[in-house]
């Protein structure tokens, strides 16, 4: 069986990456039409959505006239002109019932312009393996009782997704979390069956994807839940809001291409759309970097320390830990400066470690995301019983010293993350028996007291790194003007957040 499994894995995942790499390469097609990179993967996706909902048999969720035959067997400026009304239709809620595909639909449209690259793709995407794909799709639900047809579809568009977002130029990188650290966070947080999950910064779903998979793969794709267990699986187990518009859509095609229907809403966490996300068992995230557009505040009458700041992730921080329930455990991405900040951030650190037992910190890799620039961490934190010291000991792995260069040439896997995970241990509130490794090793305790003593900066590194920062070996104009721009970026927001406190 374990065989059977593997073979099958490795089978559907070829099959998978060439036909992502097809895909990609039909983009070629929409960058003559004047497509640009930050429009190009939607409009694919657009397209490549319509297709799939017919392979997977859930085209009974458009009206007849608007699938995937209907457009495809059309030619030149009768299918263009049917394209575009397609969305205009698909998006009027007067002619569609189902609310996902009005929530995608809603106020989008084509940029293509030219008839002949519409018939180009849709003959390309038509003319692509999905026999192999469906064979083996149903050759490994004979062989494993637990594979999910959707998984599958859906491991194609996330294909796609992370394509996109290793292409600088897009600009989609920063939406888009690493898959093999996103799959490490899940690992460790366990997210259970009936547990409420929640992303307040859902970018293209990726936590909220890898979290239905793994409690998928341990309830035998729900089947050993009953009818009412597997329903809330399904509509109400996952909740999220994602402030882009075209990253919702494409998070809402992704979430339904991995048959999970519960709604990622389009809107802002840090007002009044984020209280009405209500408490959660689990927050998974990673906030947008920088401060809040045009320098405004979060408008939430139930935040006390980020009221009347523009950074972005300290705001984020304090919607978390008051959106955890008791008990509720949370993984975060965010940049150093929220572990060094002073004034705001040291009252919100404080605040944390006061509600919540923030009992681990990864230090991460420099160059696994977008934005070179940006040194990140995840935090991973459980809500405690009380309001009061939940955080006796703070445990800090380095993953940034002395380790290999990330970037293009060599990607983070999840095998790199294997060291990090034993030294964590199996408990997902970070109770498991662990061993401080000291001065020499990756793996540290630091008591709240020694924390105190450091004015509660958790920006902690002991380890003499003497490897190559990933900056240094850049070589394409491009690569280093964007990694400036990020400097850029990070100054101008610390010196924003710090006329801030001296006006106060």
């Amino acid at each position: 069986m374990a065989k059977n499994s593997l073979k099958s894995n490795i089978n559907n995942q070829k099959v998978t990456d060439n036909i992502v790499a097809k895909l990609w390469n039909l983009c070629n097609i929409l960058r003559d039409d004047g497509v640009t990179y930050n429009e190009y993967v939607t409009e694919l996706t657009f397209l490549l959505f319509l297709k799939m909902l017919a392979e997977t048999g859930q085209e009974h969720r458009l009206p007849e006239k608007y699938r995937w035959n209907e457009l495809d067997n059309r030619d030149g400026l009768d299918q263009l002109k049917f394209y575009r009304q397609l969305f205009l239709d698909l998006g009027n809620e007067d002619l569609v019932i189902d609310p996902v595909i009005l929530s995608i639909f809603s106020d989008s449209q084509t940029k293509l312009r030219k008839p002949t690259n519409l018939k180009a793709l849709t003959d390309a995407i038509d003319k692509l393996d999905w026999f192999s794909l469906r064979e083996e799709i149903d050759e490994s639900d004979k062989k494993v009782a637990s594979v999910d047809s959707s998984d599958t579809f859906g491991e194609l568009y996330e294909g796609l997704l992370e394509k996109n977002a290793a292409d600088k130029k897009s600009g989609a990188g920063q939406y888009f979390t690493p898959r093999s650290l996103i799959h490490c966070i899940i690992r460790l947080v366990k997210p259970q069956a009936g547990e409420v999950i929640q992303d307040p910064a859902a970018g293209t779903g990726g936590f909220l994807v890898a979290a239905d998979h793994y409690i998928k793969k341990h309830t035998n794709n729900l089947f050993k839940l009953n009818p009412k267990q597997a329903f809330f699986q399904h509509h109400e187990a996952y909740r999220g809001l994602e402030l882009v518009p075209d990253t919702h859509r494409l998070c809402l095609m992704n979430l339904l291409l991995h048959g999970i229907e519960s709604g990622v809403n389009s809107g802002d966490s840090l007002t009044k759309d984020g209280k009405a996300l209500g408490k959660a068992d689990v927050i998974l995230t990673n906030p947008p970097f920088g401060t809040k557009k045009g320098g405004g505040r979060p408008t939430r009458d139930d935040f006390s320390i980020t009221a009347e700041t523009s950074n972005k992730q300290l705001a984020f921080v304090e919607h978390i830990y008051r959106a955890l329930k008791t008990n509720g455990r949370a993984a975060v991405v965010l940049p150093d400066n929220v572990l060094f900040e002073d004034n705001t951030g040291r009252k919100l650190r404080q605040e944390l470690m006061n509600l919540c037992d923030l009992h681990t910190i990864l230090r991460l890799p420099t160059g696994i995301f977008y934005a070179q620039g940006v040194k990140t961490n995840v935090l991973f934190f459980t809500r405690g019983k009380s309001d009061r010291n939940n955080t006796k000991a703070v445990w800090v792995y380095d993953m940034r010293a002395n380790t290999n260069t990330f970037g293009k040439t060599r990607q983070l896997t999840l095998a790199d993350f294997a060291e990090f995970e034993s030294a964590f241990g199996e408990d997902p509130y970070g109770k498991s028996p662990r061993i401080d490794q000291g001065e020499e090793g990756r793996f540290r305790s630091f008591t709240r007291e020694q924390i105190s003593d450091r004015n509660d900066n958790l920006d902690i590194a002991w380890l003499r790194d003497t490897s190559n920062d990933p900056e240094d070996e850049m070589t394409e104009p491009e690569e280093i003007a964007t990694a400036i721009a990020t400097h850029l970026k990070n100054a101008l927001g610390e010196i924003g957040g710090l006329m801030e406190e001296l006006e106060k």
